[in-house]
């Protein structure tokens, strides 16, 4: 699949070099045919083209190989030397083939016989030096600017197998750690209600099957992972006391094809029951999900009980995989917000991507 654009690029570089250098071949016929000159293709291919062929030489001899093996590679002043001589070694061969083809002379059409003394030749020879080196910048320019593009394709390349490798490697830490979450919720259940523990296990075995597969895809639908988050949400509800609320309202198309990137919402809502329940205090958790044209919005409120230093209960990594991915997969494309309140009894994470 890669190949295909390399293929494409690589007939546009073949068609401009071609239109690009017909115009420039075509030119001189084209201006001493508009000037009233009848000259035949075998007088212009003659007289006429050695001032471009003289171009196309020094263009390609630099375009293939004085500007790869020379000037890439930082030897400067062998690459100066080389073009000093190039052009004055196919300025002299221009000279001397116009010396040849015209004789150097015209006759005067009033002295019989007299020659005509026109400019300088130097002046010609410089003209065609100075020409050549323009010929060399431009070579130059358009070899480095494509070996930009490639370094530039290439950089694109290697950071995007950088934030894939990036985003596997957060996967990998994710469905341990929410696997750990849930598992400990089961095994508090088990000890005062059998009953909802098997049930707990079956909702289980559907978010299992949600972070197996869906987690497993870079986008899922926005319905699936509401589903997913309903579930987790009830789930997590079994081990509640009755002085915790848990307020739940999901503003979201129940059949929204918006795509959304998997698990990014679920550590906020672990957070919030981490750090917002207390066991003999009252609690609340309000979680509220919307969406609107190109906007998704998840605002997450809870009484705020922040753990001990004493309780190993959590590692905490799992707000800094949300901000990882967030900055990985929507860069510039999303605004959090989060913290306490002034009283400190509150605690609020806003959550905007557009997608």
């Amino acid at each position: 699949m890669k190949q295909v654009p390399n293929s494409q690029s690589r007939l546009v570089e073949i068609l401009t070099h071609i239109i690009g250098w017909g115009i420039v071949f075509g030119f001189p016929f084209l201006m001493m045919s508009r000037s009233g000159f009848n000259i035949t293709w075998m007088d212009y291919l003659r007289h006429g083209s050695i001032i471009p062929l003289s171009f196309l030489i020094v263009f390609y001899v630099n375009y293939f190989f004085l500007i790869p093996r020379y000037l890439f590679e930082g030897r400067i002043k062998q690459y100066l030397l080389l073009n000093t001589g190039l052009i004055i070694c196919i300025a002299a061969g221009v000279h001397l083939w116009q010396e040849y083809a015209f004789h150097n002379y015209v006759k005067d059409v009033v002295g019989k016989g007299e020659r005509h003394k026109g400019p300088p030749k130097w002046i010609f020879i410089m003209r065609d030096i100075f020409s050549m080196i323009l010929t060399v910048g431009l070579s130059a320019a358009i070899k480095m600017s494509g070996r930009w593009v490639q370094m530039d394709a290439a950089r694109r390349e290697a950071e995007k197998s950088r934030t894939e490798a990036e985003l596997k490697n957060l996967r990998n830490q994710l469905n341990p750690h929410f696997l750990l979450n849930t598992l400990n919720n089961i095994y508090a259940l088990i000890a005062f209600d059998t009953d909802k523990a098997q049930a707990a296990v079956q909702d289980l075995s559907r978010l299992l099957r949600h972070v197996l597969y869906d987690n497993q895809q870079n986008f899922v639908t926005l319905d699936k992972e509401m589903d997913f988050i309903r579930n987790y949400i009830e789930l997590m509800r079994i081990r509640l006391a009755s002085h915790v609320a848990v307020e739940t309202q999901f503003d979201v198309n129940p059949d929204s094809h918006t795509e959304i990137a998997p698990l990014i919402f679920i550590s906020l809502i672990e957070n919030a029951f981490k750090h917002g329940i207390s066991p003999t205090e009252p609690s609340f958790i309000r979680i509220r999900f919307s969406e609107s044209p190109g906007e998704v919005r998840c605002e997450i409120t809870n009484s705020f009980h922040p753990k001990s230093q004493t309780d190993k209960s959590g590692s905490g990594i799992g707000l800094e995989q949300v901000r990882k991915r967030l900055e990985l997969i929507y860069p510039g494309q999303f605004t959090w917000q989060l913290g306490e309140s002034e009283d400190g009894k509150e605690y609020k994470s806003i959550l905007v991507i557009n997608v």
